[in-house]
């Protein structure tokens, strides 16, 4: 017996030095944004006041577009995903983008609380900060269902939808990338607060591209450092725990504005069959579907899939 016991103990021990290299291996602490700030936030970033908080914001473009284009990013990604748009859009028009709370530069709100309607009371702030009256709204994933509530709950102010590789109905992904896992595991999640393996970060955006080739060590640290933006990490367990996965499928069918949605085929987290959903119920829709992208079409290949986007816009 005490040599089973000697085994067991020498077992657990090894598991416990092993546990103890890797938290050491991968020891990611959180990194203030005035660290960040001279890479992710080079002009024309600024940060400015709102709903408590100072938030990451690129406002580009002619001032005097009386419909600017808002564009919303999606979960754990930042405003940088719409840089090729912006980049096209903004010759012609005023294109306004920001780092939702919990994400980005701009980091944890200011009450930890990122229920939907708290996101909806954060978009009516910023709108009012940056002095737009009416807007083209358009939002990636969870920017995407950001978006929906917002327009539903300020239709006054929303003149245009863009949903791309929207959320909004109940989730079933055929693979979920391995950060956004963690973040919903109890005991892992406490330990990602400390340890972030770059690899974790490099195998989730390669999950959510059509072509996995097609992300750069670039992209990766892009990624990797805004994840580790002091309170990130924590306000990504916190969305996901306080906004429920079964979705806001009751209240798409209420949306009456011109709806443009656009889709990766290639979408293994957010199905296309979700696509036609939100074609169906959104009446009067378009809808376009690039076959070989991904969950993020708009950063894998902006230049195409801006086409439609001009289209709807008039801009073609």
């Amino acid at each position: 017996m005490k040599s089973v016991m000697r085994l067991v103990g020498g077992i657990v021990a090894a598991l416990v030095v092993l546990l103890i290299v890797a938290v050491a291996a991968t020891w990611a602490p959180d990194r203030p944004v005035s660290a960040l700030e001279a890479r992710w936030a080079t002009p024309p970033s600024q940060f400015i006041e709102a709903d408590g908080i100072k938030v990451h914001v690129r406002d580009e473009g002619p001032r005097d577009d009386p419909s600017p284009i808002v564009l919303l990013h999606g979960t754990s990604a930042s405003l940088h995903t719409w840089d090729g748009w912006t980049k096209e859009l903004s010759g012609k028009r005023r294109v306004v983008r920001f780092d939702l709370p919990g994400f980005g530069l701009t980091g944890p709100s200011a009450d930890g609380v990122y229920t939907l309607r708290s996101y909806v009371r954060f978009m009516r702030a910023m709108l009012d900060r940056l002095d737009i009256r009416r807007c083209v709204l358009g939002g990636n994933s969870f920017g995407g269902t950001v978006s929906i509530v917002t327009a539903l709950a300020m239709p006054e102010r929303v003149d245009r939808l863009i949903l791309v590789d929207s959320g909004g109905y109940p989730l079933d992904p055929i693979s979920m990338p391995i950060g956004f896992r963690i973040a919903q595991l109890p005991v892992l999640n406490r330990l990602m607060l400390v340890t972030l393996p770059r690899a974790v970060i490099e195998s989730s955006v390669r999950n959510v591209y059509g072509n996995p080739d097609k992300v750069t060590p670039e992209l990766v640290d892009r990624y990797y450092e805004i994840a580790l933006r002091a309170g990130n990490r924590r306000a990504l367990s916190e969305r996901f725990r306080q906004v429920p996965a079964d979705g806001i499928g009751d209240e798409i069918p209420k949306v009456k504005i011109p709806t443009l949605i656009l889709w990766g085929g290639r979408d293994r987290l957010i199905s296309p069959v979700h696509a036609e959903d939100f074609h169906r119920d959104i009446q009067g829709s378009t809808l376009v579907v690039f076959d070989d992208l991904g969950h993020v079409p708009q950063e894998e290949d902006p230049a195409r899939t801006l086409v439609p986007v001009k289209s709807f816009l008039g801009l073609d």
